[in-house]
Formats: C-alpha cells, structure tokens, sequence
C-alpha cells in the first residue's frame, strides 16, 4: 500500500508545471524547428466569475476590498449633486496649482462640509468629510507620495463622493464606501 501511495505521488508530481489541453479546447501545442513542443496560446479557465470582464476567474472574489458597495438610486441621486458642488472647486484649485491637503480641507469646509470625528475608540462622533494626502506608490523600485489631496465625503451609509487633485489632474466621483476603507478606495486589503 505504501509503495502504491508513493508512486501514485512521484506521478503527479512529475506532471506539475505540465499545460494540459482539454479535447475540444481552443488553443493547444504547436511544434518548433527543434520538435519540441510549446504553447501556442493560453488556455483559461472555463469559469469567469460574474462582474471580472476579462480578468481572472475569481477577481471579484479575490479583489472584493476593491468593489465599491451598491448605492440606492436615492442615494445616488444624492451623492452626483454633491459630486456636482464638489467638482468646480478641485478643478479651480488645480488651475491655480494649489492641492495641498490643508487648502483642499479648507475649501471643503467653506462648502460647509464638517470633518468626521472620532472618540478614542473610533466610533464616529460626527461630520461627513475625510481629507487626506495622496496615498504612496513605489516607483522605480521606492516608495514615493506625490503632492496632492483626496477627498471622502460620506453622503448617506451607502454614498460617498471621492475624489483627488494633483499636479496632474483632478477627478471626482460618486461610489458607494468600500468594505473595509469607507469612501477612500484602498490600496491592499486581507
């Protein structure tokens, strides 16, 4: 029994790495001039998960922490008007060149916005509006945070406006708030 066990395991582990292409499937081998064989092109899953578009088999799954939350129509309604207030103040600052974070909040409140409180225990003692600086991203092999500001504006539990402005650009948005980050979109998640 026991030698049956471990051919049984020499076998499939010799096959590890091995493609495998299934009757009737696209794709397959072609031959070189040297007559070995190779990949002539992908073979994915048959499965693809609802709502990935052409991405893996469980992006939805794997990426959840990404995936804005569903907004009610009333609360999307709610949240493009906001987005609507927001919008032609970023885009005066970005044409002035001002998107520190202290300006940005600044004018967020003269929009008569309040920052969100919290106790020592995090539980939300009030406002609606989050301000922060860029998040950091590596580039060239260091992480680096550009200048700029971004914006979380909880309009109802399932509404938020986000939006950001850089050197570069500015952009605003309606989404629902994310999982496990609120209105800001996060950049890794568990």
């Amino acid at each position: 029994m026991a030698a049956a066990l471990v051919a049984l395991a020499a076998v499939s582990l010799g096959a590890c790495g091995t493609e495998r292409v299934p009757t009737g499937a696209v794709g397959g081998t072609a031959t070189d001039e040297g007559n070995r064989t190779t990949p002539s092109s992908p073979v994915g899953s048959p499965y693809v998960e609802p709502g990935a578009g052409e991405g893996a088999p469980h992006y939805r799954e794997n990426n959840g922490f990404r995936i804005a939350g569903q907004m009610s129509a009333a609360s999307a309604k709610d949240a493009q008007r906001e987005a609507a207030r927001i919008e032609p103040v970023l885009k005066r600052l970005w044409q002035h060149k001002t998107w520190d974070p202290k300006t940005v909040r600044a004018a967020m409140l003269k929009l008569g916005y309040q920052e969100e409180r919290f106790d020592a225990k995090w539980k939300l003692l009030g406002g609606t509006l989050q301000v922060k600086p860029m998040d950091p991203r590596f580039e060239n092999g260091r992480e680096v945070t550009h200048e700029g500001a971004r914006v979380g504006l909880r309009v109802h539990d399932d509404a938020c406006v986000t939006a950001f402005v850089q050197k570069t650009n500015y952009q605003v948005s309606a989404n629902g708030p994310y999982p496990e980050t609120g209105c800001f979109e996060p950049q890794a998640g568990h």
